[in-house]
């Protein structure tokens, strides 16, 4: 390997006649000062030097001088918590003290740290081995620079807390000290460097608080509608209630005379609901002024192509599917026929959940900049690649006259891995020719979300002699746009839980149509499958007189697992199961009017179980007083993280499956805000 010394000049100068100068500092990271190391540097350093075969993807995330080791958090911040995440990733190989790391968030640049977006669960599992990596180059470098230092062998030296070790002398050099010298070493091969085994980690493993914690208590800002720039005009955008409607007129003379109003104009779109589509825009010198003129806004809408979803339609056409039995076979395995007409008994049920919206509670915002030829973007995204792609798509420019800034967003749940608020921002922007901030009212929420589907699914199960689960039916009615497959975030797998755990299976699906964009809602599936599919599955127990716990382990048992992380593992599915009844006491005699409640579901890798404790008043009301969970996600990078995890999503699944529901008449949602939409609040919280 070659030295990135100036000394080394003939091999330099050879690299400095294929790159610009500041280039070369930027992928090398040689400053002088310190040294910065990302995969990116060790790419291309090892494509100029002649080195082949290094599987390492692009980054640039580590930076230490004298003062600070500072970590670059690649992933949106929406709340899961990977800005602090991801760098105690490279905090654990590089062996720093906590203490001494500051965390940024990362620039939007997919050519330094590659795919940048926050969704399916991906972030810790996609970026593991490669900031692993990151860290453990980096040590290895600090070590072999006191090593030389001190002239002693590497091997006899090692790590803790930001300082190189000297076993044999005792000596000990703090990574600020060694930033330099660091800069200066043969970078080892990021294959081969050594990684810690998990009986080593220190950090990883504890509770972190989030980095951001102390500058969101005090008001810092930082989400994405707190950003200011100089010269700033406010916008509210007002569209078609039923998705596809397109202006015909607005009463804009009116709007522009209105306290406040600088301009108000109608953009046509691009007939995109996830880019542009039609609407008024009102430009104000603030956010108040832009929604008090848009209250006397009058609009005539031409709404022969737009969206006439009803969920009163809705409910019709799936009891009338289900009473058919309706639906193409997309699934079948065994003889499920035979199954029913030899069964001792069968159960049968009807489950249905509603449209939700994603309600987070920062709503839309995005701020826009069209200067110099390009068109400048602050917005809380989830997907800042995918919204580059979508303003250049709508303003009809190169995709790299686009420039994002990634700000925190104040919840997400899958809404922000749509663009539009970035898309119309832009589209205002370059119209007005100022710097404008658009920020959508709670109403503007409601109206135009990417809606979770709701569906129906009318089961069937056969219970043998022997009181076990023979055979599974499952008549799934879901909705479609195109008539062909299901929305997004509607579609059930083939290979979905219990299939896999049964001789005799079938799975149905019936499409009803519906035009209302729909999208991912956190673990999109999952979030309501895990709860019809548990549901029945007590149901089929109760009804074969068994234990429901006894009764879901001899399911897990009944499945094998083919290796596949993606894929149910029924060792780790029991173990949650037992670990959560144990935990929650399952089996205790309870109070007259309460009871326990099983459920186990996989999604993502991840194997988790629940008992709620529950209790039903006389007048039939329902309150759940405990949640224990058991969660198997693998390697805990924060606990403190995980913990809020777990407990978020109970409070969302309570939340959404007891008490949240959107209805569509006439393509428009009947629920406007928060008073007919009911957060569950802190009296009613587990």
């Amino acid at each position: 390997m070659n030295d990135f010394s100036a000394d080394n000049t003939s091999q330099l100068h050879v690299a400095l006649r294929k790159l610009h100068r500041r280039d070369f500092l930027r992928l090398t990271g040689v400053t002088g000062a310190g040294f910065m190391l990302g995969a990116t540097s060790i790419v291309r350093a090892m494509e100029i030097w002649g080195e082949p075969n290094l599987a390492f993807a692009p980054a640039a995330y580590l930076r230490i001088d004298r003062e600070r080791i500072l970590i670059l958090a690649p992933n949106p911040e929406i709340g899961q918590g990977v800005k602090t995440a991801l760098p105690m990733i490279i905090a654990e190989e590089l062996d720093a003290a906590w203490s001494d790391v500051r965390v940024e968030q990362a620039p939007v640049d997919a050519s330094r740290f590659g795919s940048q977006f926050a969704g399916a669960s991906l972030a810790t599992p996609g970026r593991w081995n490669e900031l692993r990596r990151v860290g453990a180059v980096a040590r290895s470098m600090l070590i072999a620079a006191a090593a030389d230092n001190w002239g002693v062998d590497p091997a006899d030296c090692t790590t803790r807390d930001s300082h190189v070790l000297h076993r044999s002398s005792g000596r000990r050099a703090s990574y600020f000290s060694l930033a330099a010298a660091a800069s200066r070493q043969s970078l080892p091969d990021a294959n081969t460097v050594r990684l810690k085994r998990r009986d080593e980690y220190r950090l990883l493993g504890t509770r972190v608080n989030g980095v951001d914690n102390d500058a969101i208590v005090s008001g810092v800002p930082m989400f994405g509608i707190d950003q200011t720039l100089p010269g700033l005009v406010y916008a509210s955008y007002q569209k078609c209630p039923a998705t596809g409607g397109v202006v015909i007129s607005a009463n804009l003379t009116e709007i522009k005379n209105r306290p406040g109003v600088l301009d108000a104009f109608i953009l046509a779109g691009n007939g995109n609901a996830a880019e542009l589509m039609p609407g008024v825009a009102i430009i104000a010198k603030d956010t108040w002024s832009a929604f008090q003129a848009r209250k006397t806004l009058r609009i005539e809408w031409d709404e022969t192509a737009a969206a006439k979803d009803s969920w009163a339609e809705s409910l019709k056409s799936a009891a009338a599917a289900i009473s058919a039995q309706e639906g193409s076979v997309i699934a079948e395995s065994g003889d499920v026929a035979t199954a029913f007409s030899n069964a001792w008994t069968t159960v049968e049920s009807v489950y249905r959940y509603h449209f939700v919206s994603h309600a987070q509670l920062e709503p839309q915002s995005c701020t826009a900049w069209c200067h110099d030829g390009i068109v400048e973007i602050w917005s809380p995204t989830q997907t800042p690649g995918r919204g580059i792609q979508g303003v250049a798509s709508t303003l009809g420019i190169a995709a790299d006259r686009v420039v994002v800034h990634q700000r925190r967003a104040g919840g997400g749940f899958g809404r922000r891995l749509v663009n539009d608020s970035m898309c119309e921002t832009a589209a205002i922007a370059k119209q007005c020719g100022r710097p404008v901030k658009l920020t959508w009212s709670r109403e503007d929420e409601m109206a135009h979300d990417f809606y979770r589907a709701g569906g129906f699914h009318a089961f069937k199960a056969a219970i043998g002699a022997d009181r076990k689960l023979t055979a599974w039916q499952n008549q799934f009615v879901t909705f479609s746009a195109d008539g062909q497959k299901p929305v997004s975030g509607g579609s059930l797998a083939a290979s979905d839980f219990p299939a896999r755990h049964l001789p005799n299976f079938r799975l149905l699906q019936k499409l009803l149509p519906w035009l209302t964009p729909c999208g991912a809602w956190r673990a999109p599936g999952a979030n309501v499958f895990g709860f019809v599919q548990q549901s029945f599955l007590h149901e089929i127990s109760v009804a074969a007189q068994r234990d429901h716990l006894e009764f879901l382990l001899e399911l897990f048992a009944n499945g094998k697992w083919p290796g596949d992380p993606n894929v149910l593992n029924p060792e780790r599915a029991i173990s949650v199961t037992r670990l959560v009844a144990e935990k929650a006491g399952w089996g205790r005699i309870m109070p007259k009017g309460f009871g326990l409640g099983l459920a186990f579901h996989f999604s993502l890798a991840g194997h988790v179980a629940e008992v709620a404790e529950v209790s039903v008043s006389h007048d039939r009301k329902l309150r759940v007083h405990k949640v224990t969970v058991a969660s198997d996600v693998g390697q805990i990078i924060n606990m403190s993280g995980a913990e809020h995890q777990a407990q978020g999503s109970v409070m969302d699944g309570l939340s959404t499956m007891l008490a949240l529901k959107v209805t569509h008449e006439n393509g428009r949602v009947q629920q406007t805000n928060f008073d007919q939409y009911p957060l569950l609040r802190i009296p009613n919280a587990p």
